[in-house]
């Protein structure tokens, strides 16, 4: 079905298509009962106006849109000269737009697409868990990429090509690696409490390698995001860490989901007057450079940037050229070991 048009509004209001211009534009001139059925109209049909309809006797664009979500975390940054430099490569042009946390990442790929003639579209980050006919919405070539996902959340959408890794999968190897380093009173820092993300599936890992090494789950090992300061930031990472310190005078390894959380974790721990990997095990996740500069160089686990990018637009190019085959590619990452993991004599 194609997307609905100005012309389709009017014609189902039985108006002219200024009368629905009017009622979208809040012209304090229209009838209001005419408007109230307008923009009733408008919303259960999700029409979006294209505001590019002077230009649809121009060219195709030949531009591809790039949606981030997770404005704060350098991973997704440092995959952008990487999309860039691809994307050119294909002989594309390319779009960046970045999406609030609290933002709806599928709503406003659907209304991009309406707006802007573009060729594909690329949503990095957010959740896996859309409904598929919001989706469905999305009426150009598009690739879910390093969205929150594991296993099982990837294999209900079969209609949709998607490139990620299995978060609970990877969290799970963090803790089973520290576990079998000796390590017993194991913190996390997670999302917020009320993430069902990220932070959520790597919390399931979290929980399940405990579960596996014989190790109990203690809620005061876990430490949410706080709301009040920015998501997965070092600030954020600082504050959650400094008061689990202050509270589990027994933790030996704290895992922080992300290496910005986890370079925050390391200012708390020199505050508190102890010491990496002496005192305190640290381990982060992402694998971004500025791990490989911290003191002591940080254990983290790497994403692999490189394949994930390329397969991402791999996928997309398929689709644009006619592919209608659907692909879920799920990339194992690397844990990373350097110098902030001390192995503990095992009682």
């Amino acid at each position: 079905m194609a997307a609905l048009t100005i012309k389709d509004i009017a014609k189902i209001c039985n108006v002219s298509i200024s009368t629905v211009s009017r009622a979208m534009n809040n012209d304090p001139g229209i009838n209001a009962q005419t408007k109230e059925r307008v923009l009733r109209v408008v919303k259960e049909f999700n029409y979006i106006p294209n505001n590019s309809a002077r230009n649809l006797k121009m060219q195709e664009s030949n531009t591809i849109a790039l949606l981030l979500k997770g404005v704060s975390n350098p991973f997704f940054y440092e995959m952008l000269p990487d999309f860039q430099k691809r994307l050119e490569k294909e002989g594309y042009e390319y779009m960046l737009l970045v999406v609030d946390e609290d933002g709806d990442e599928v709503k406003i790929a659907e209304g991009l697409a309406k707006e802007k003639r573009l060729k594909g579209m690329i949503l990095l980050g957010g959740r896996f868990d859309y409904p598929g006919a919001e989706l469905q919405n999305i009426r150009i070539p598009f690739v879910l990429v390093s969205v929150a996902s594991s296993t099982t959340e990837i294999s209900k959408h079969k209609r949709f090509n998607s490139v990620s890794i299995d978060d609970r999968k990877e969290s799970y190897k963090v803790i089973d690696y520290l576990a079998k380093k000796g390590h017993r009173h194991i913190a996390i820092i997670s999302g917020r409490e009320t993430d069902d993300t990220v932070g959520s599936l790597r919390l399931d890992g979290y929980k399940a390698a405990l579960a596996d090494n014989g190790l109990p789950f203690e809620q005061r090992l876990v430490g949410y995001m706080r709301k009040d300061i920015p998501e997965y930031t070092e600030a954020n990472g600082y504050a959650v860490a400094k008061a689990l310190l202050q509270e589990n005078k027994d933790i030996t390894a704290i895992f922080a989901i992300s290496d910005r959380l986890a370079i925050g974790v390391y200012k708390a721990i020199a505050d508190a007057g102890l010491r990496i990997p002496d005192d305190i095990s640290v381990v982060g996740f992402d694998g971004i450079e500025m791990t490989r500069y911290t003191i002591p160089s940080m254990t983290t686990v790497k994403q692999p940037k490189d394949a994930m990018v390329n397969s991402s637009v791999d996928l997309l190019m398929s689709s644009i050229h006619g592919d209608e085959t659907k692909q879920k590619l799920i990339y194992d990452a690397e844990l990373h070991e350097r110098d902030s993991v001390k192995a503990l004599t095992i009682e």
